[in-house]
């Protein structure tokens, strides 16, 4: 495991759970992840790229939600975590994710080399 995948792991220990409203896709727009995060995932292609940037979403977000959600990247996973980014729909863990956890995930992608995940 690398350096970085081992950051990336540590910090989805970290990052609190909560339920999402069923259906919802409003935090799903285009977002970028560490090239580590993206490799796990399975190859779009050019088409599925072109159609998610026209409804500016994710290339990841299918007919029933996240395709990658057990993969999905840290800055989705921190939605409705922080009042930073805030769950339109007000849905949120009990605890919110501690300050310096978030500070080190936003220094972690200050640190790494980030993919737009509309982009091939």
């Amino acid at each position: 495991m690398t350096k970085n995948s081992r950051k990336i792991h540590f910090f989805r220990e970290n990052i609190p759970a909560f339920a999402c409203k069923p259906g919802c896709h409003d935090c799903c727009g285009p977002v970028t992840a560490s090239s580590n995060e993206v490799a796990r995932w399975p190859v779009k292609s050019d088409m599925e790229h072109d159609e998610a940037l026209a409804e500016l979403s994710c290339p990841y977000l299918g007919d029933k939600g996240c395709e990658v959600y057990a993969e999905r990247p840290l800055i989705c996973r921190l939605f409705g975590t922080t009042p930073s980014l805030p769950c339109p729909n007000a849905c949120a863990p009990s605890e919110m994710i501690a300050p310096k956890i978030e500070q080190r995930i936003h220094g972690f992608h200050a640190e790494t080399r980030q993919v737009l995940l509309q982009f091939p």
